[in-house]
């Protein structure tokens, strides 16, 4: 394991983290989080394990676990709520450690057509159902 950035709110699993995302499971090589931020219904985040700030960084072989963990992720997310399409994004210009976010778009909703939005800040749920959505994300994976 390579060694945690204390400036990364993923390397050091605190409040930054937790404002914005919900745990949902670990995968081979990742950990997987709901967006609280609910306007893309199922948009999660796929993170890597360790702090790696490119894909290029990693060997073939932790680059394929790395994409067969957002594979099974965004699959899960599709059968779970069928979205018209799903968007993939890999950005990380202010935050160095290396995620993707799965991010389900639906016809006649948001941003159908166009790139998604990052926060949104418009669709939160109550604790209720941001279970039922990580239940039903489980259950799909």
């Amino acid at each position: 394991m390579m060694e945690l950035n204390k400036e990364c709110m993923y390397c050091m699993k605190d409040e930054r983290r937790d404002e914005i995302m919900i745990e949902i499971c670990e995968l081979e090589v990742s950990t997987v989080f709901l967006f609280k931020e609910q306007t893309y219904t199922g948009r999660c985040n796929v993170v890597y394990k360790d702090h790696v700030k490119e894909l290029f960084e990693l060997d073939s072989q932790e680059l394929a676990a790395y994409m067969n963990d957002v594979k099974k992720v965004a699959a899960a997310v599709d059968k779970a709520f069928q979205p018209g399409k799903i968007n993939y994004g890999a950005y990380g210009d202010k935050m160095h450690h290396l995620h993707m976010h799965i991010v389900p778009k639906y016809e006649n909703k948001a941003d159908w057509g166009s790139t998604f939005e990052m926060n949104p800040g418009k669709t939160y749920l109550t604790e209720e159902q941001y279970k039922e959505i990580i239940e039903t994300i489980k259950k799909s994976l």
